[in-house]
Order: C-alpha cells, then structure tokens, then sequence
C-alpha cells in the first residue's frame, strides 16, 4: 500500500525548476559518503588496540581477537536486518542510531577492565552498529534517490570506506604510539557523534520526502509504506531468495570475493611477504597503497557497470585477479621491484571494484528487496573472509609457506569468473519478495 498522491513541485513549471539546480539526490549520496567514511575509522582501530591491550591487561592475542572476530560477523550479519529496519523506521533514524551505538561502544572501553567488556564494547555494540552502516545502508540510498547514474554511485559510496581508511588509519596509529589507545577510542566515539548532526538535518529517507523525483527518473514516485516486521522480512527475504539460483551464485563470487581480499592479502600479504625477507613496515606500505587504488578503481567500476553487463564485469574482475594471485608467489622478495609495483597497484583497483555490478546484479534479480539480498550476498563476503584468514594460517604452518594458499585462492577466482557468467539475465518482477 502507498501514497497516491503527487505534490504539485512535481509537475509543470516546478520541474524545470528543480532541473535548473542541482539534485537533491546529490546531497543525499553526500552525507552518506561522510557518513560512511566515518564509519570506516571503526573498522581501521581493531588491529591497532592488540599491543596495546596485550600489554596493559596482559590479554593473549586470541582473546582480544574474539572482539575483532564478534566484531566482523557482526558487521555482516547485521547489514541485511539494517536495510529491513531502513524499510520500516527510515534510514535517517537507523542510521543515527547506529552512530551513537557505535560512539557509546567505543567510548566505554576507555574504562574497562575485563576481557567480557571489551567483547560487549567493541565486538557487540561496535558491530552492530558499523554493521547498520554496511554496503546495505549504500544500496538503499542508491535505490531509493537514483534510477540513472546507480553503478557510479554505487561505486563512489564503495570507495568512500577506503577513502576513511585513508584518512583514519595514520591519525588512530600516531595516536596509539603517542598517547595510548584511549584517546584513539576517544577519537573513534568523537567522530561518529560528529556525524549524527549532519545525518538527522541533511539525510531524508525518500524523494518523496521533499516533493522530488529520484534522480533521472520520468515520474514521481510516491513515498512506500513503513514495512513491519523488519526482522520477519529479512528472513523471508533470505528464504524467498534462497530458492533461487542466482542468489547463491552472487553469494559465492562475493564469498570468494571477501576470501581474495580481507581475508587473504589483508590478514597475510604482510606476514608472507615478511617471510620474504620484506620489512614489516615496507609491507604495510603496500597495503596502503592498495587502499588508495582501490579508491580508483572502485568509482571507475561504477561508471562500467552503467554501461556494460555487470555479469561480464564480475567475470573479468575475478578472472584477473586469479591470475594476478598465481603470479603473487614469483613477486615476494626483500626489496621492492616494478613486477610487486604493478601487483599492488592492479589489486588496489580490483579490490572492491565487484560491488558495484554486484549491487546492479541484485537490483536486477531482486527489485524492492534487493537491498536486503544484498545485505545477506555481504554476509557471505565476510563468511569467505573469515574462512581464509583462519585457513591461510594453518596452511603457513602445514606447508611453512604462503604458496598454496595464493595457488588455491587463484583457482577460487578462477571459480567466481565461470560463476558470474552463468548467472541469467531474467529480471524478476520489481515487487518485494515476501512481506
């Protein structure tokens, strides 16, 4: 059930009008571009709090790594609860909410004392709010304000996670060496109150909020019904979709995807490359530089995917960077040579550069729901990653190197190529798939 009626802003001399200025949609992308690059500074503090907690509270690594683990799978398992609960209260106030979830999550653990404490903090509270902040909270933007111009978006909003990585991760570490880990989670709690202003007075939940159409759309379209039982839904979202071939193959390229990326050259490049012979500082190094192609390549990946089959894109992006990983094992060396130069700098503009046909993927599959698919096709990414950064160091300690593991995570790729390119081209009807 929706509204009906048209504001009179749409029609007539009002159009030209809204044409003469600039979109309103173009603020709303903004403010979520600054929202989720604040939301990145709590995905870059976690591997920065390990010395530091260890060596205060003598925690052992694994203990601390519960909260980063708790932390991870939170944040994929909430994204497609999130984009069901943005259906049913409005993503200015889920979103809100999840800041201050988050800066409360973090500024607690300025007083903590226990290893339990650090669990609820910074694995629950800080999970669950990153979580609201997922990919999810970008694709319902992007549905919802854009119907032209969706992959670009799609992949400016992707990029802006990188982009706060960029700017958080040597400001959180000069903070931790210089002043310890509390003003670091300080900073953390600071910055997402920061943003909780800007979202509840710029962000609205739908054109028709304002009396405007999404951006290169013909018509108006009236604002949806809230819709209850944002839970429900979600799961029967899940069920709907999983009995349907293309979502398991969106899931699995995305699983492989997660696998290839955070959980293989985030969690071991450094350590591989440090069995080489390579200083640790040298190799992260690397990794930074990845993330500021992966700022590249994201966007570029967008304006690709609002010109070519998203399918054949996935296809190519896997496909390269399962060849690229084969290739890995010859590259590893003390020093640094143009061969790893050119590695670093293809992965960084592959990195993330599957999200956006992706997103356009689920979209065509799945219509009104295809935000919350989505949501559940991220929770497999974070499922591969999880996997492999826990398989790649049993591997390294079977094998006394990395070398299977960048062999066997090429054929993954070489996997997630065939998969994307067998997924059928028949849009589902736009209407939700269960209620």
């Amino acid at each position: 059930m929706t509204q009906t009626t048209e504001p009179a802003v749409a029609t007539g001399e009002d159009q030209s009008r809204h044409r003469a200025r600039v979109h309103r949609a173009w603020f709303v992308a903004a403010v979520t571009f600054v929202t989720i690059i604040g939301a990145a500074a709590f995905r870059s503090l976690p591997g920065l709090l390990i010395d530091p907690l260890h060596q205060e509270f003598g925690w052992s690594r694994g203990t601390i790594g519960i909260a980063v683990s708790l932390n991870l799978a939170l944040y994929g398992i909430t994204a497609p609860f999130a984009a069901a609960l943005m259906d049913r209260f409005g993503i200015r106030k889920v979103v809100a909410v999840a800041l201050t979830v988050v800066a409360v999550g973090s500024g607690l653990t300025v007083w903590m004392t226990a290893a339990w404490q650090l669990w609820l903090c910074w694995g629950l509270l800080v999970g669950l709010g990153s979580g609201s902040m997922a990919l999810a909270f970008a694709a319902t933007v992007t549905n919802r304000w854009f119907t032209e111009r969706r992959g670009l978006v799609s992949g400016v909003l992707t990029a802006a996670s990188a982009s706060g990585q960029l700017i958080f991760l040597p400001i959180l570490s000069w903070t931790v060496q210089s002043h310890g880990w509390r003003p670091a989670a300080v900073t953390v709690a600071l910055a997402a109150l920061a943003v909780v202003p800007l979202v509840w007075l710029l962000l609205r939940d739908h054109p028709a909020d304002v009396g405007v159409r999404p951006y290169g759309a013909t018509e108006f379209v009236p604002k949806p019904a809230p819709v209850p039982g944002a839970a429900r839904r979600t799961v029967n979202v899940l069920a709907s979709a999983v009995r349907t071939g293309p979502f398991w193959l969106l899931a699995g390229t995305f699983a492989i995807c997660g696998a290839s990326t955070n959980g293989l050259i985030q969690t071991h490049f450094v350590p591989a490359a440090h069995d080489h012979g390579m200083p640790i500082t040298t190799a992260a190094s690397l990794l930074a530089v990845i993330g500021v192609f992966d700022v590249v390549g994201t966007i570029a990946s967008g304006w690709f995917t609002d010109r070519f089959e998203p399918r054949r894109l996935l296809a190519v992006y896997y496909a390269l960077r399962g060849v690229a990983l084969l290739f890995l094992p010859m590259l590893l060396a003390p020093g640094v040579h143009p061969p790893m130069i050119f590695f670093i700098v293809f992965y960084g503009l592959d990195w993330v550069a599957t999200v956006p046909p992706t997103l356009a993927l689920c979209r065509e599959q799945y219509g009104d729901d295809s935000a919350i698919v989505f949501g559940w096709v991220l929770a497999s990414h974070q499922v591969g990653a999880a996997l492999v950064a826990y398989l790649g160091g049993v591997a390294r300690d079977a094998f006394g190197s990395y070398d299977m593991v960048w062999y066997a995570s090429g054929a993954l790729c070489a996997a997630a190529a065939l998969m994307a390119l067998v997924i059928r081209r028949r849009p589902a009807p736009r209407t939700a798939l269960a209620g």
